[in-house]
Order: C-alpha cells, then structure tokens, then sequence
C-alpha cells in the first residue's frame, strides 16, 4: 500500500505537469520565420506573405505576423513539426487573425495536416485532419469553420459559429478533448461547444423510423371538428354580386344595335360567403401520430472520432480577393488552460493598446481633431486616450 505521503507526490506531480507544445509560431525573430515555413509550388502564381505589425498595432515587434500581400490570390504555406498522435489526451489549435484591410471575401482559416503531407505540392485538394478559423465573403457568409476528416471524408459542423468581422486581431481557438466533446472559442471567450457526435455527421443516426410502423386508418389526428348541431341560417345564401341599383340605362343606348342593357354588377353588402359549420373539440382526437422508432442496425458507436494517429504540418490555405490579413500567435498543445494563459499574454497584452490607438484614430478622424498618433509607449496612448476625450467634450459643447 501507497503511503500518505508518495500519494500526495504523485498527485502533485499529475496537477504540475508540463504541456506538451507541440508548435508554436509567434515570429519574433525577423526573416527567421521564412526557414521554418514553406511555400507550395503546386501552382505558380501563389500570393506572398510578408512580415508585418500591420497598420496599427500594441506592439511593433511581438504583433508582427504573416500578412496576405496580394489581392485575388490563393495562398499556401505551411510548417512542420515533430509528429504525434493526440490518442487520450486533448488537442487545442489556436492561433490570432487581424482583417485589418476590412475583408470583403476570404479565408482565414488554419489547416491541420498529417505528417505525410507534401509540403511543396499542398493545395486546395489536400487532404487534411482538422480546419478551423473565421471565413467571410460579403455578407451572407461570417462563420468559423470547424471540419474534421472522417475516414477519407471531411465533415462540417452542423451548428452556426458566427466569426469576427471588424479590423482588430482575435484570438480563435479549438478545444478537442478525448471524451469525444470540443469547444470553440474566440477571444479566450467560449462561443460554442458540445458533442463530436451530435454536432457533425460522422455516424449514423443511433434510431432510425420502424419501416414497418404505419399510422391506423381509425387514427385521428384533428384536434377541430364540424359541431353536427350547428345548421345554416335560412337567409345565409346571398349572391356574391347584385346590379348596381343607382345604374341607369345610357340615353344613346340602342337595344337594336347594342342589344339588351343590363346595369352594371357591384358587391352584394348582404354576401356572407361560404357558410361553414362552428368548430368544436374533436371527441375522437387521439393527437398526432409519431412514428415510432428502432435502433439503428447501421449505427455503430465509435470512441476514436476525435483522433488523429499522425499529426505534423500546419498550413495556411486559402483564398482572398482583398489581401492585407495578419496571421500570428500559433499554437498547438495538449493543455487547453495552457492555450488560454498564452493567449492573455499575446493578444491579451497588446490588444488594449491596439483597440485604444485604432478607436482613438477613428474618433480622432471623425471629429476633425488632429493629435498625437504613432510610436507603441503607453505615454502616447494616455495622451490619445485624454486628447480624444478633451475633443469629444469640445465638439459637444
């Protein structure tokens, strides 16, 4: 028998453990970046990516990323790592998107690949593990995928995870867990979770209708009936339309040559229309017929949904008609608290300065004020923060 004292050694050694990450990108070592990430050749006319902060941003340096820098393109590059399989532990996928070119179409979504994948000749077609992240295109379409691969098949989720569509960055991340549950989360803030199985169509349904279950003829199913009392007023038949009595035969009129005159017809006031019996409660009403159900022999429970046995590239592929998206801050682990202690400290940090300095531009630009603009020290964003408000408080008065 364990020892009081070797349980609580072990305990604590399960709770400290380390995560294991198994890629991370933050690019904060310049053109370093382009030796670790590979640009497909699969096509030759492939959009560029650059290295950038952007237009605004918290940080010159850490909120530098990969940006789409070509318009109507596709772009394809991607990054390899050492393989694993995500068998009884959990996998989290995260990573920052900035549509700082205020996107009207395109992607920008991650792939999750097998370590087999060609880096050179990655497409389109390419079969992949895991998709996720934001996708719009006008405005019909501001959704987050999430699309696993099942048996050669790649399933979409059935719900509707709406994505961000402004200019600021935002912090996307899923959440896979071995329970066969997942959670989506967008700006260390769960929008949507639930069941691997009822939320995509990987299996079959677990019943299915009995094909050999019909509805009785006697079943009735009208909650509403004719009352066999009720009996039509003798005066209720009134036609529809009446001569007009205020007409009068023109005084030109000739019946030899226009035949005989008849006055116009108008809307008889007295028409009730089709007499139809009262209704009453249905005595006979049994509800409605549901149809009963049996197990599924189709159906086969599978644990392993959430699995993926060879995991090892991770790649940007997509398209987008205006370019200017600023990728960054990817990360893949087996520690989902993990995953949202670095987003705090990435996105988390800088976002505040970013949102700050972007809003106070736009105020600043629609308020006709011209201020101090530019430079990442807290100093200039304390003075944005205080010039707007002293040029807000000045237009009002």
């Amino acid at each position: 028998m364990l020892s009081g004292g070797l349980l609580l050694v072990l305990f604590a050694a399960v709770v400290i453990a380390d995560p294991t990450v198994h890629f991370r990108e933050e690019f904060l070592d310049g053109d370093a970046w382009e030796s670790r990430w590979m640009e497909s050749t699969h096509k030759s006319d492939y959009g560029k990516f650059k290295l950038t902060a952007g237009k605004f941003y918290g940080d010159a340096e850490k909120d530098k990323g990969v940006q789409t820098s070509q318009d109507a393109r596709f772009y394809a590059i991607s990054s390899r790592f050492e393989p694993f399989s995500n068998e009884g532990k959990t996998l989290v996928i995260q990573f920052t998107v900035k549509h700082e070119q205020k996107i009207d179409c395109g992607g920008g979504y991650v792939k999750v690949f097998p370590a087999d994948l060609d880096q050179k000749e990655m497409h389109g077609d390419s079969q992949y593990y895991i998709m996720f992240g934001p996708d719009i295109c006008g405005y019909s379409t501001k959704k987050v995928h999430v699309i696993f691969n099942y048996k050669d098949k790649n399933e979409l989720i059935k719900k509707e995870i709406k994505c961000k569509d402004d200019e600021l960055t935002h912090l996307y991340t899923l959440i896979l867990r071995p329970d066969q549950t997942y959670e989506v989360k967008i700006d260390n803030e769960k929008v949507e979770s639930g069941s691997l199985e009822e939320d995509w169509d990987f299996l079959p349904p677990k019943k299915i209708k009995d094909p050999s279950a019909k509805k009785p003829e006697d079943w009735d199913d009208k909650a509403k009936t004719d009352d066999p009392e009720d009996t039509k007023p003798e005066d209720w038949d009134k036609p529809e339309n009446v001569p007009d009595p205020e007409a009068k035969k023109p005084e030109d009129w000739d019946e030899e040559m226009d035949g005989e005159w008849e006055p116009p017809m108008i809307p008889n006031p007295e028409y009730k229309g089709e007499w139809k019996p009262k209704q009453i409660d249905n005595p006979n009403y049994k509800g409605p017929w549901i149809h009963p159900e049996i197990d599924n022999p189709e159906y086969t429970p599978d644990t392993t949904i959430y699995k993926f046995d060879n995991v090892g590239v991770i790649g940007l592929d997509l398209w987008q008609v205006k370019s200017g998206t600023i990728f960054d801050n990817f990360l893949i682990t087996d520690d989902e608290k993990f995953a949202e202690e670095i987003g705090k400290e990435t996105w988390g940090v800088t976002k505040v300065i970013t949102d700050v300095r972007l809003l106070s531009m736009k105020h600043f630009l629609q308020f006709g004020c011209v201020k101090c603009f530019g430079g990442a020290g807290g100093g200039c964003i304390n003075s944005l923060q205080a010039s707007f408000t002293q040029c807000l408080h000045n237009r009002l008065d």
